[in-house]
């Protein structure tokens, strides 16, 4: 009896650990890059809501901040698990982008520009390399189940973009 409950416990540190292994360093990456992205995402979004002259681009924006509140917590989730800690603010660079989107001309192109199509391109490319090449099946996971999302945000952007007239 006491064999079975030392083979019980022995299974369930085995499995524990598994579970909370540390991510390589390249999956450390891709989370990291893949929450910027996210908060980028939901700042830009809410930018659009505030910001947007034409009703549908606020609409996408609002589209873009639902959306991705949903995929940052998952991804805070997931990095959890992996002992790996997430940036909670947006990089300079990316602010630096939001900056300059608020004193835009025509801001609704440029941020359907920027962000639906410049943006979501690059990040549907690192989407799709950690969903091939991530060491850990969870990270991608993951990766795999928000490509759809963010190639349907492009989709939606470069619709949006030919509705306003390039």
């Amino acid at each position: 009896m006491k064999l079975s409950h030392l083979a019980a416990a022995a299974f369930s540190v085995a499995f524990i650990a598994t579970a909370h292994a540390q991510a390589s360093k390249k999956d450390q990456e891709f989370l990291t890059q893949a929450a910027a992205g996210g908060l980028y995402e939901v700042e830009a979004g809410k930018l659009a809501q505030g910001k947007a002259s034409s009703d549908r681009v606020k609409s996408f924006g609002s589209i873009l901040v639902k959306d991705h509140e949903i995929a940052n917590d998952e991804l805070k989730q997931l990095a959890r698990s992996k002992e790996v800690s997430l940036p909670t603010a947006i990089p300079a660079d990316k602010q630096l982008r939001l900056d300059e989107l608020v004193i835009a001309k025509n801001f609704d192109r440029e941020f359907l520009q920027e962000v639906g199509l410049d943006d979501h391109t690059s990040d549907i490319s690192l989407f799709e390399k950690a969903s091939r090449d991530s060491d850990d099946s969870a990270v991608q996971a993951f990766a795999r189940k928000n490509l759809p999302m963010l190639k349907a945000h492009r989709k939606q952007a470069e619709s949006l973009q030919n509705s306003l007239g390039k």
